[in-house]
């Protein structure tokens, strides 16, 4: 349920829907806009009438009860868009943030070679994974805290901010020492042990959506992060399996239009999963921000044939500047801003 209280409504007036939801144990969550002040109500059951004795009150316009099963996600409970902050860069307003660098971190001087061209050609934080989730066991499964060591140490050179995967409860407080924001990975989407050791820190989290996702189901996800008092939840669109095999999976363009219209919460693409294929990541980029995503998060590796992991759905330093200006072009058809460095300083 929320509760719309009338422009001009009184702090008093406010205070006293709050008093009268604390009576019946739920908790009430203010959203302000630039007209009036919406009141989410948290806490189950709700008493059958409880919507009427709220709309008695002086200063209260209307309640309304919400549809959808995830609240703390829902545009309905949260109508204004809600911008992350990771240390100096905002995440969801009207500037796109771009997250860029190697899958894996493999080694110290592929790390800075990355760290340092992504950032000249206008990234804002580094991606890489210490931990890696693969789907053979004899795989390349990452460098564990060596490789968050040197993430930190990217940061402390470059001034990226950092996002990484964590893959257990238990790696929290290890990967909380190190990263700027938890990446909870498409296999995790539904960990919810995970979710909610997450949702009790106070760093943001990109939750990717699962393999096989709805959309309900992602949100659901991102409800049980919310649910813990960490509402710096961040959506990231990767690509769902379906029959088609040309790719590695179907990037789903509708799903970043339709979960801006549903949450308020924002939204990153991911087209080097959701392709496989790194000539595919541009194209897709360029469609993702058309559609409404707030940034992009794109692998990138000086030298893709000899990466450990996705070198086949890598760019090449090059082709990520040259990606940035053609990102800088659409954000600016959109009234949007992306200020990548000019290819020619490059």
């Amino acid at each position: 349920m929320i509760v719309v209280m009338r422009p001009g409504a009184t702090t008093m007036q406010i205070n006293e829907v709050l008093d009268r939801l604390g009576t019946f144990n739920l908790k009430g969550e203010l959203s302000q806009g630039e007209e009036r002040v919406v009141i989410g109500v948290l806490g189950a059951p709700i008493p059958a009438g409880l919507g009427q004795a709220l709309e008695a009150l002086p200063g209260v316009e209307k309640t309304l009860r919400i549809t959808a099963p995830y609240k703390l996600a829902s545009r309905e409970f949260h109508p204004l868009d809600t911008v992350v902050r990771v240390r100096d860069v905002e995440i969801g307003g009207n500037e796109l943030v771009v997250m860029a660098g190697p899958c894996s971190v493999e080694s110290r001087d592929q790390l800075l070679r990355t760290a340092e061209g992504v950032r000249e050609r206008g990234a804002k934080l580094l991606r890489g994974g210490a931990y890696k989730p693969r789907t053979s066991p004899y795989a390349f499964r990452g460098l564990g805290e060596q490789g968050l060591e040197l993430l930190a140490e990217a940061r402390e050179r470059t001034g990226l901010a950092i996002v990484t995967e964590v893959m257990t409860p238990a790696d929290v407080p290890v990967v909380g020492q190190y990263t700027d924001v938890f990446q909870i990975g498409a296999r995790n989407m539904q960990n919810y042990l995970l979710l909610e050791e997450v949702g009790r820190t106070d760093k943001p989290v990109l939750l990717k959506r699962g393999l096989a996702a709805t959309i309900e189901e992602w949100l659901l996800a991102a409800e049980y992060i919310m649910a813990q008092g960490n509402r710096q939840v961040i959506l990231c669109e990767r690509g769902i399996r379906t029959f088609e095999t040309a790719t590695r999976n179907t990037f789903d363009l509708n799903a970043v239009a339709l979960v801006k219209r549903l949450s308020h919460l924002p939204v990153i693409a991911d087209p080097s999963h959701g392709t496989g294929k790194w000539y595919l990541v541009p194209p897709l980029s360029l469609a993702a921000i058309a559609a409404g995503a707030d940034g992009l998060i794109v692998e990138v590796h000086p030298d893709p044939d000899r990466a450990l992991s996705d070198g086949a759905q890598s760019l090449t330093l090059e082709n990520f500047g040259r990606l940035m200006q053609q990102a800088q072009a659409v954000a600016q058809a959109l009234g949007r801003s992306l200020t990548p460095e000019p290819l020619s300083t490059i």
